[in-house]
């Protein structure tokens, strides 16, 4: 009886504490719509990225705990992503449809309540955010098996868009059917990408099933959706949407299998003080170039952490530079590297200077 009672007044304290954040979550949402007039009002930027970060590193170097300082992130990210659309609608492209990896990615950094819009290809992505019809977009660029995304890099040479931020999502894929059997299973769907990433245990579980390529994990659900013989590769909140049961969880072969997602926009990030910047360029085909192009940064003890080559399509044998280093342009060191490489380069395009993911 003692025990019933201290756990009914433990829930009533639990009660009156959340009945307070409730209180408080409402007077911050007034004082946001009160920011949300002044910005009008002086015609600035309504989200301000910067100030954003601001928040998340304040409060979890504040936080004393036993609250996870990691979980203060995500509750915060939440409240300022409501808090924004109090403004006005946050509108975010991504790659759809919905419930696929690039969707997660922008939930993740977007929070619930933004205004997130599947659109049917990458290019897709880029034209609404040029249009003003979206103020970011989210694209893949690299997963950690499969390598670069070639569509997104490509994108880069023809759009003006810069890379705001990016994004690391740990992609697990799901085994998905109607029934949740292994013995119902004749066929296999998803998107190749997932496909190549759970290729070893496919041949080992599934050997004899056929494998059939569709242009998403979604559209791999929902026809699976439809067809108690066959089972989808996709993500667990996919089987949610879908009413599809888990037949195995987690069956990509490598075990930290990361997708990077870039945040592209129609400005250049602030710096943050823990940033990369993505350049693409071209060099001309002469003895010595790739020493040329990398003494810049090494001599300014610049680290480099990727670099890709593509093959340039309107002339054979020759490439396109795509290079990941730390910092922002507007560090003198960077800028002064960036400089120097342009004196034995064709062409030099900064793609956006960002902050770093945490991972």
């Amino acid at each position: 009886m003692k025990e019933k009672q201290t756990l009914a007044k433990l829930r009533q304290e639990i009660d009156a504490v959340d009945d307070r954040i409730l209180e408080l979550l409402n007077e911050r949402a007034k004082l946001v719509m009160q920011v949300g007039a002044v910005k009008t009002e002086n015609r600035s930027d309504f989200h301000v990225p910067n100030r954003e970060r601001e928040i998340y590193e304040r409060l979890a170097a504040a936080n004393p705990g036993p609250f996870p300082a990691e979980a203060v992130r995500g509750v915060f990210r939440e409240i300022i992503s409501a808090s924004l659309a109090l403004e006005k609608p946050l509108k975010v492209a991504f790659l759809g449809p919905n419930a696929t990896f690039s969707h997660l990615a922008a939930m993740q950094h977007f929070g619930l309540s933004a205004s997130l819009s599947p659109e049917r290809s990458i290019p897709a992505v880029f034209e609404a955010v040029e249009k003003g019809e979206a103020y970011y977009g989210v694209v893949p660029v690299e997963n950690t098996t499969e390598g670069m995304i070639s569509h997104t890099l490509d994108m880069f040479m023809e759009s003006e868009l810069k890379i705001n931020a990016e994004v690391l999502l740990e992609v697990s894929h799901f085994l998905l059917s109607r029934t949740g059997r292994f013995e119902d299973i004749k066929k296999v769907y998803s998107h190749p990408q997932p496909l190549a990433q759970c290729r070893k245990w496919l041949a080992e579980n599934l050997p004899n099933v056929p494998l059939v390529d569709v242009a998403s994990t979604t559209l791999a659900a929902q026809i699976v959706a439809e067809d108690y013989t066959a089972a989808a590769i996709a993500s667990e909140y996919a089987s949610s949407i879908y009413n599809l049961k888990i037949v195995k969880a987690r069956i990509e072969d490598q075990v930290n299998n990361f997708t990077r997602f870039l945040v592209v926009g129609r400005k250049m990030a602030d710096r943050s003080g823990d940033d990369k910047t993505s350049l693409m360029f071209s060099v001309r085909d002469e003895p010595g170039i790739l020493h040329r192009m990398l003494e810049p940064f090494a001599k300014r003890g610049i680290n480099l952490s990727k670099i890709e080559s593509r093959p340039l399509k309107k002339k054979a044998w020759e490439y396109i530079f795509y290079l990941d280093l730390s910092g922002h342009i507007s560090d003198p060191a960077v800028g002064e590297a960036v400089q120097d490489l342009s004196t034995c380069c064709q062409f030099v395009k900064v793609l956006g200077s960002y902050p770093r993911a945490r991972q």
